[in-house]
């Protein structure tokens, strides 16, 4: 089991996490265990943040405590990695809209104690906000105003030098236009606020879609 990233590894070929909740399967993963130690498989073809790093991510800014505020939470399947991740000095804030995803997202919650879950509207942070300061953003939301989303919530929760991730879904912002276009489109209005540090596109694990890393100013 090498080691690629903090609390990331890889055994021929695959993505792992430590799982925080020992014997508890979260998607219907695979559970492997290492020298007493029991290893979650991080699935890039249900996961954009596993799909990013297969692609080639070669920054990565979650680590041990990192405190995340993650927008599109869904059931829980890439926070839960998150969760791994950041283990038990971290946290991550989890915004999702759905109340039918948060009943399962309530249930994974209730078994790891660093994810703190939200039924709220990502458009309107100040319904959660009281929510600290965080280290990095996630967003994960198929809407064609997602940027203006990002950069609402990063205004008021993430720090300075704050990291932020963005799963962009081509087809939610214009269906009439190539993912390739629209992805040059959007990084105009990132780079008033941040530095994009990584763009990949998420073929073949996710069709349409692009990811972006970059970092508040």
């Amino acid at each position: 089991m090498d080691e690629i990233f903090e609390n990331v590894f890889e055994l021929k070929g695959d993505l792992y996490t430590v799982n925080l909740d020992p014997g508890e399967k979260v998607y219907g993963e695979e559970l492997i265990k290492r020298d007493g130690v029991e290893y979650r498989r991080w699935d890039p073809n249900r996961s954009k943040l596993s799909a990013a790093l297969r692609r080639g991510l070669d920054k990565f800014p979650l680590k041990e405590g990192t405190k995340v505020l993650y927008l599109g939470a869904a059931q829980g399947t890439t926070p839960s990695h998150v969760s791994d991740i950041i283990g038990r000095k971290g946290i991550v804030y989890l915004v999702e809209f759905s109340e039918r995803a948060m009943r399962d997202l309530l249930e994974l919650c209730e078994r790891r104690g660093n994810m703190v879950p939200i039924l709220a509207d990502a458009r309107k942070p100040e319904e959660y906000n009281w929510v600290e300061k965080v280290d990095l953003l996630y967003q994960d939301v198929a809407q064609p105003d997602q940027i203006k989303i990002l950069r609402r919530n990063a205004k008021k929760f993430l720090r300075e030098d704050g990291w932020i991730m963005i799963a962009v879904k081509a087809r939610a912002i214009d269906v009439s236009k190539e993912p390739k276009e629209i992805y040059e489109e959007i990084k105009p209005g990132l780079e008033k606020d941040f530095d994009i540090f990584d763009f990949l596109e998420l073929d073949p694990y996710e069709g349409d879609h692009g990811f972006i890393l970059a970092r508040k100013r």
